[in-house]
């Protein structure tokens, strides 16, 4: 079949008109939308955008629903390339640039952004580094032989640890001590802590075989947090009334596992990737869309946004709102690496 212009601005309407209302479209509400074309031609052609597989027709309705083919058909050819409005672009980089430099702050707003815009569920994973590098260190003292520990890595990972020193150690000594390995640590990895600890004894070795350690732990970490936002606005949708449904979803977004993989193998290293339905490769994601984008700094740390709805979802409204996002994170990385 020839996908002519009419059969095109058809699929689109129909498309259109069934995310807005989450009703079969038939032939005569699009003939209400004073197109031009007889009710007749208009039936004649959603009778072969359905022979082609780009409509479906449920038994109970005499309109028609877009199928998986349709719906890819849609946001490669016939979405329209929106950006969000002035007004929300200025609103969220408003709240992005109120942020500290705290990678749990990030995901949070990040995916309460993304869930409020798009009205669907967010997802957001933490940035993660190949290899987790050394940022800089902050010793502070709590008694007299008592020193807080604060560790901040290159991916933006903030830890606290509490160190214990049989000697008395002092709040100047151990400024020094922290600057002496901040000069020494910062951009390495575990291993190269390791060896260039070795000169070092008492408390300060003390301090960098902790510091090691905990880079190490965060190297072997099998999964990594997922930040999960809007989960009441894609429950209100009309595919949730079920309770069968409603349950599916949830054991879905509680997969954290599964999530995380999929995320990671489906995220393109560019842009924005929409993968509708069964094209995600699991059953479990046959009735749903995702849209996601990979953030971060290519070489050094990277995270996923994204949404997950049902497949009548607005495409275009999501692309926009997770390429937003990225960008705004991409920023904030930057800002992070460069220590502003």
């Amino acid at each position: 079949m020839k996908m002519t212009e009419r059969r095109q601005m058809l699929l689109a309407l129909a498309i259109k008109e069934y995310v807005k209302k989450a009703q079969p479209v038939g032939s005569e509400t699009l003939a209400r939308l004073d197109l031009g074309i007889s009710p007749a031609t208009i039936r004649n052609e959603l009778a072969a955008l359905e022979e082609e597989g780009f409509l479906t027709h449920p038994h109970t309705s005499a309109g028609r629903v877009p199928t998986e083919k349709g719906y890819r058909y849609f946001v490669e050819t016939l979405m329209d390339n929106l950006e969000l409005s002035a007004d929300e672009q200025q609103m969220i980089r408003h709240q992005f640039h109120q942020v500290t430099l705290d990678v749990e702050q990030w995901m949070r707003l990040s995916a309460a952004v993304l869930a409020h815009t798009s009205n669907m569920a967010a997802l957001v994973t933490a940035p993660s580094a190949q290899h987790t590098r050394f940022k800089h260190v902050e010793l502070i003292a709590i008694s007299e032989t008592v020193v807080m520990m604060v560790l901040v890595l290159q991916a933006g990972t903030v830890k606290q640890q509490m160190l214990y020193s049989t000697d008395l150690i002092e709040q100047e000594e151990l400024r020094r001590v922290a600057n002496q390995l901040n000069k020494k640590f910062v951009g390495r990895a575990a291993a190269d802590i390791q060896n260039l600890a070795r000169p070092f004894s008492g408390f300060v070795l003390t301090v960098a075989q902790r510091i090691q350690q905990i880079i190490e732990q965060m190297d072997h970490r099998t999964s990594r947090e997922i930040y999960r936002d809007g989960l009441l606005d894609i429950l209100r949708q009309p595919e949730f009334v079920g309770v069968d449904k409603m349950q599916q979803l949830l054991e879905v977004l509680e997969q954290r596992t599964m999530l995380e993989e999929l995320l990671q193998s489906l995220a393109p290293a560019h842009g924005v990737q929409v993968v509708i339905g069964s094209e995600g490769g699991r059953e479990e994601l046959n009735d749903y869309s995702l849209v996601m984008a990979r953030y971060g700094i290519e070489g050094e740390a990277s995270g996923v946004v994204g949404v997950i709805g049902p497949m009548r979802m607005q495409y275009s409204r999501a692309v926009s709102a997770v390429r937003y996002v990225s960008v705004m994170l991409d920023d904030l990385m930057m800002r992070f690496y460069s220590g502003r």
